[in-house]
């Protein structure tokens, strides 16, 4: 065996975080690539073999993307990270503990969790469920990993005594409502930063939707359910383009931005 897999063998701290910062540096990319894996490999199905249940989870797997959007609008308007670190690496001007982070170590990710889950309940596979949702979880999982080694490192004891107080992923409600008060709420922040995700998983929601017909149905009996698909769907790239417009133009500029990490 070569000294290098004897090292990753020994050290799978260091195999988790590596693969946490190839994750973080090309998850634009690998997001698209998985849901191109899911259409090609995988097939959707109505649950228990009923139309009115298969609607029911997909409005119940919109309402958990939802959810998660909210948790991310929540974070970044009250307390804003570092979208993609510096150069796609990880970076950490100081240390966030305030806002949403004084009650939950990693909120922006168990948003994200909402929404991977929620677009599956849409899709609803099988092997999405067992296979594809657990990989794209584990994904974001080992980002935490390489952010939590590369804090500890970063900023040492602050981070040691953060850890010590702050639960990783399950939120910890008491005191966050006096926390949300003592804080201004920028709107602007919120739709300069978080457009591009809202766009791309209400863009995945709908296609999902209508693919999930085409299969099942065919063209000409999904037809009528597609053109209605489409017509509540042409707010959204509507709406895009016109903050996309407003953020470029220098017009949606947020009044104060802290900089730490967001994924």
């Amino acid at each position: 065996m070569s000294a290098a897999p004897r090292s990753a063998a020994r050290h799978p701290t260091a195999l988790v975080d590596s693969v946490g910062r190839f994750v973080f540096r090309y998850r634009d990319y690998l997001a698209p690539a998985a849901l191109l894996v899911v259409l090609v490999f995988t097939r959707p199905q109505a649950p228990l073999g009923s139309e009115r249940v298969d609607t029911v989870l997909d409005l119940l797997g919109f309402l958990v993307a939802a959810a998660g959007q909210a948790l991310r609008v929540l974070v970044i308007g009250y307390a804003y990270i570092l979208r993609g670190g510096s150069h796609k690496q990880l970076a950490a001007p100081r240390l966030v503990s305030e806002g949403l982070y004084a009650h939950c170590r990693n909120p922006m990710y168990v948003g994200n969790f909402l929404l991977l889950t929620g677009l599956c309940m849409i899709y609803h596979s099988p092997w999405v469920y067992g296979l594809v949702l657990p990989v794209l979880i584990a994904g974001q999982i080992a980002i935490v990993k390489a952010e939590e080694s590369y804090l500890a490192v970063r900023f040492g004891a602050a981070y040691t005594a953060y850890c010590e107080r702050v639960n990783r992923f399950v939120p910890r409600l008491r005191g966050l409502r006096a926390t949300t008060r003592g804080l201004r709420f920028d709107w602007r922040r919120v739709l300069r930063k978080e457009y591009g995700t809202t766009f791309a998983w209400l863009s995945a929601a709908f296609f999902l939707l209508a693919w999930e017909d085409l299969v099942r149905f065919g063209l000409p009996a999904a037809a009528p359910d597609v053109r209605r698909l489409l017509i509540l769907y042409a707010p959204v790239p509507l709406a895009y383009g016109v903050v996309r417009w407003l953020k470029k133009s220098g017009r949606l500029r947020s009044s104060d931005e802290v900089l730490l990490r967001e994924p």
